[in-house]
């Protein structure tokens, strides 16, 4: 039976309070509330650089044991680097990420635009010297990737093809691995308000349903992640999502606070 693990791109956004955490709670205890509605996670901060132990261990202990982290590798190594002499950041990036322990889920390598099918040696070489026994996901932004080599080489590490639903790669999934990996973007800053969903995206997300039902007999678990550009708060379109798959909706904003007058 496959898995359905849905949540949203990062967790610690003071822009939620009152609309998915409680008005006043503390950043401390936002994951803690978080997991009390969402399965997983993609942890888009480790984008920035590999965070320290502690956090990471304080991460761990605060979701409960069925919950899954899936971090962001840092831009140093996909971005500033396009992997030359990568290796050895990446072996030091997943040694941080092991103290997830079995909540770690895939690790996700996002390329930038300019990262081309120019590229797909030094790729080949870098996937080559991954650890083995831990799960992968490629998201890639420019279109020459589109093409039959590409999943061919995926499929040699059984590492997933990110689908996304953004501008740059055609809308579609191209299954690599035995999971599917999804990510639900839009254009940066485009709401001004993050607290509401501003568009309906029932419709394009019923699509995407039926693009993965064909795949999960293929499958053992499907991950998909929101951000708050894709329609204006996060936590409600990974909930709308939830319902559309067949998972149980959740009440997800707080109890609001009556007026007294």
């Amino acid at each position: 039976m496959t898995s359905w693990h849905i949540g949203t791109m990062g967790f610690s956004y003071k822009e939620w309070q009152g609309a998915f955490y409680p008005a006043g709670m503390a950043s401390r205890d936002f994951l803690a509330h978080y997991s009390q509605f969402f399965n997983a996670v993609e942890i888009d901060s480790t984008f920035y650089g590999t965070p320290r132990a502690q956090y990471v261990e304080r991460w761990a202990a605060a979701a409960p044991a069925d919950f899954t982290f899936c971090p962001k590798t840092p831009r140093a190594i996909t971005h500033d680097s396009q992997l030359t002499d990568a290796a050895p950041a990446m072996l030091e990036f997943l040694d941080t990420m092991a103290l997830l322990g079995h909540k770690l889920g895939p690790l996700l390598l996002q390329f930038p635009p300019d990262f081309t099918y120019i590229h797909a040696g030094p790729l080949a070489d870098f996937l080559g010297k991954l650890p083995a026994g831990r799960r992968y996901a490629i998201e890639f932004r420019h279109r020459s990737w589109d093409r039959p080599e590409t999943a061919d080489l995926l499929r040699r590490y059984n590492i997933a093809w990110v689908a996304a639903d953004h501008i740059y790669m055609p809308k579609e999934i191209q299954r690599t691995a035995d999971f599917l990996y999804l990510r639900f973007l839009g254009q940066r800053g485009q709401f001004g308000r993050k607290d509401q969903e501003q568009v309906d995206k029932t419709t394009e997300l019923q699509q995407w349903q039926q693009r993965i039902e064909p795949h999960l007999e293929h499958v053992t678990g499907v991950y998909a992640f929101f951000n708050d550009d894709y329609a204006g708060h996060a936590p409600a379109s990974a909930n709308r999502f939830r319902e559309i798959v067949g998972l149980e909706k959740r009440e997800i904003r707080p109890p609001q606070q009556g007026r007294l007058f």
